[in-house]
């Protein structure tokens, strides 16, 4: 079977003669070792598709090298040898992960059908996973109306034809810049290829550098054994790093050495391991700004932001979303069996009216809690709980709509305006546009405005809208 890569560990050089003989005759790509030293090298210098594994090897154990095999590659198949009397052994062994065992001595006819039905399984199992990912990674995408959608996707298909050009994704939180990294994956010649993501922000400092680069056996304290890290797992795909401005100072030097030279060292090694990787990034900061405090390096900024691209903020593309709550109505009523075949007239007001602070990510918890709790054929109003977002919103879009009848009139009412209210409320409203904007964080709603921390707390205490009292944003 061609292209089919195997690894035959085992310390008899007969054994491992003989088999690897009779699978190269069967067209298989086939490497050998006879140490657990060995197979581990053999094993991350190519990840091979099926492991015939000795359970005995010499002093070193084989239910611990199959226990690195499969969280090292979960999708690699390992059919283990066991010889007679070690059934206990080989139960083990299959609750590890293990696909088959046979017992010795072999017989190669019997081995290689097994090995044809494990590399079957094991291209079964990678189809059904990108199937299932492309699924999961197609839930916001979308057939979209807004200009500013429709340009981004063009822009998408463009891009991804450049097979190594580094792309930065910009957006706010929730905007959807992991499926537009997944997308641009997906409409490359990579698309058959690992996307492995990296959320910088999500792994602790002083263990990124480990989960990014690997480490070798004893680098540190808890270095048991030898680990490849995300860089090589992602080999020949996309390496999609997440909130890459959350990434560390001394960090950001060993990626711009990967994406000049496409090679790296794992943590205590010395031997540099070769990788072709695309690189897409994302961020909800302003790098520059950062690279002006100098917390990101000028210089990887550039190489980063080869391409940018910026994903819109819901509110700027209200025609998408509908759409996309309709998208997530069909996708929960599969999910939870429930039959909602439309929004009452009511609700659609109310979602294309409502801000969306917390973007594409908001909508899919609110409409996920809306078809979960209820049972009906109509999505209403009461089954949203937009909740106190939703009314400073509306009050703020009320004050805007008074000024602009008072600016839009040729003259003042008869009766006078209370001016010094009026500028309270404009005020108000603006501190709550802010407010909502920058998702609850005071410190970015203060730079929104320009005013001190302080006199932002004091002025929102006046209007009632203390930290405490107001449901958070984004947490829908």
């Amino acid at each position: 079977m061609p292209d089919a890569n195997i690894l035959v560990v085992d310390d008899e050089d007969s054994i491992r003669h003989f088999v690897s003989r009779s699978l190269k005759d069967d067209g298989y790509h086939v490497r050998s070792a006879g140490t657990a030293e060995d197979a581990r090298a053999a094993f991350t210098d190519e990840t091979p598709d099926l492991v015939i594994l000795d359970m005995k090897l010499g002093q070193d154990d084989g239910l611990e090298l199959l226990g690195d095999f499969k969280r090292s590659s979960p999708e690699t198949v390992v059919i283990v040898i066991t010889a007679f009397g070690e059934t206990e052994t080989a139960v083990r062994a299959m609750s590890l992960g293990a696909f088959y065992f046979l017992k010795k001595p072999l017989q190669l006819d019997e081995l290689n059908t097994i090995v044809g039905r494990g590399i079957d399984q094991q291209r079964l199992s990678r189809e059904v996973h990108h199937l299932r990912q492309a699924a999961m990674d197609s839930e916001g995408y979308v057939e979209c109306v807004s200009p500013a959608m429709k340009l981004l996707y063009e822009q998408v298909g463009m891009v991804a034809t450049g097979e190594t050009t580094s792309v930065l994704v910009e957006g706010e939180s929730g905007s959807g810049k992991e499926m537009i990294a997944r997308l641009i994956h997906q409409q490359s010649e990579r698309a058959s290829k690992p996307f492995v993501e990296v959320n910088c922000a999500a792994i602790p400092k002083d263990l990124l550098e480990s989960e990014l680069f690997g480490h070798e056996k004893g680098a540190f304290t808890d270095a048991r054994a030898q680990k490849q890290g995300l860089l090589e797992l992602a080999n020949g795909g996309t390496l999609f790093l997440d909130e890459i401005g959350e990434m560390p100072v001394q960090l950001q030097v060993k990626l711009l050495r990967v994406l000049e030279r496409m090679t790296f060292k794992r943590v205590g090694g010395v031997k540099d391991i070769q990788v072709s990787v695309r690189v897409v990034s994302a961020t909800n900061q302003d790098l520059m700004r950062l690279v002006e405090a100098g917390g990101f390096r000028e210089d990887l900024y550039y190489r980063l932001n080869v391409v940018s691209l910026r994903v819109p903020p819901l509110r700027e593309r209200g025609a998408d979303i509908l759409p996309l709550a309709n998208h997530f109505r069909e996708r929960f009523n599969l999910a939870f069996k429930k039959a909602f075949s439309s929004f009452s007239r009511e609700a659609e007001e109310m979602i294309t009216e409502y801000g969306w602070p917390g973007n594409v990510r908001e909508l899919r918890n609110v409409m996920e809690r809306a078809i979960l709790l209820h049972k009906d054929h109509e999505v209403k109003p009461d089954m949203l709980q937009l909740g106190g977002q939703s009314r400073l919103r509306r009050e703020a879009h009320s004050i805007g709509a008074q000024i602009d009848a008072l600016l839009a009139a040729p003259m003042l009412p008869e009766g006078g305006i209370d001016f010094e209210k009026l500028v309270e409320e404009v005020e108000r409203a603006l501190i709550t546009k802010a407010y909502l904007q920058t998702e609850e964080n005071q410190s970015r709603t203060a730079e929104i405005l320009n005013v001190k921390r302080d006199k932002l707390r004091y002025r929102m205490k006046q209007f009632g809208m203390k930290d405490d009292d107001s449901p958070r944003v984004g947490h829908a």
